[in-house]
């Protein structure tokens, strides 16, 4: 279901781009006296964090910022992330092959976008809800299907199929897609004298799950 208090608007990509940040895992580990340790993951999924004050280099970029802050009540409505690093089904480019969404039953029409990170130890699918309109691929049994033969849900990533794959028809898709966030708080402090003098105003971004 679509998120409450979410809106479908890009923060401005020109800043995006340019700021830092990546994921997050939260693990605890316990220690024992013969120096053994146990690790448990508090997560099932990993959480992204960005700081958009390092993509801000002029004033008019500063501006934008701040009228974007402000239209969002600060943390109270969630919006659109451009992950630069992560932002694509595949590793270059994007095909209807980069990521298996499901396997058919005969009956079963609607399948979730997941992208999986590694392979052979431990892969880790994660949940894509918010994927760019237009860019959705999707394949059944290796061969691509046109887009009337299938729609996606661009505010919750859930592609429905017209026809139900056969029993064991694998179902791929491939697709670009934006990180659900909000701003990790509700007060922006800016010196507009160490701005000019080349200080970088802190403006933190949290991944918000669904």
């Amino acid at each position: 279901m679509p998120m409450s208090g979410f809106h479908e608007v890009l923060f401005p990509l020109d800043i995006a781009l340019k700021s830092a940040g990546g994921p997050e895992r939260r693990t605890e580990i316990v220690s024992f006296g013969s120096g053994r340790e146990e690790r448990n993951a508090r997560w099932a999924h990993s959480r992204r964090r960005y700081d958009a004050g390092y993509g801000i280099k002029t004033l008019t970029a500063l501006r934008s910022a701040v009228a974007f802050f402000e239209e969002r009540r600060g943390r109270l409505h969630g919006f659109r992330w451009r992950d630069r690093l992560d932002q694509i089904s595949g590793i270059a480019g994007i095909t209807p092959l980069d990521q298996g969404i499901g396997t058919g039953d005969g009956a079963r029409k609607a399948f979730q976008l997941v992208k999986t990170y590694g392979s052979a130890f431990a892969p880790y699918p994660r949940p894509i809800t918010k994927p760019v309109t237009g860019s959705v691929r999707v394949a059944v049994n290796g061969h691509e299907l046109s887009s009337s033969a299938f729609s996606c849900d661009m505010t919750t990533g859930l592609v429905t199929l017209v026809a139900a794959p056969a029993t064991g028809a694998a179902v791929t898709a491939g697709f670009q897609f934006d990180v659900p966030v909000r701003f990790d708080t509700d007060y922006l402090e800016v010196d507009l004298s160490a701005f000019a003098a080349g200080a970088i105003p802190k403006i933190p971004v949290v991944e918000i799950r669904p």
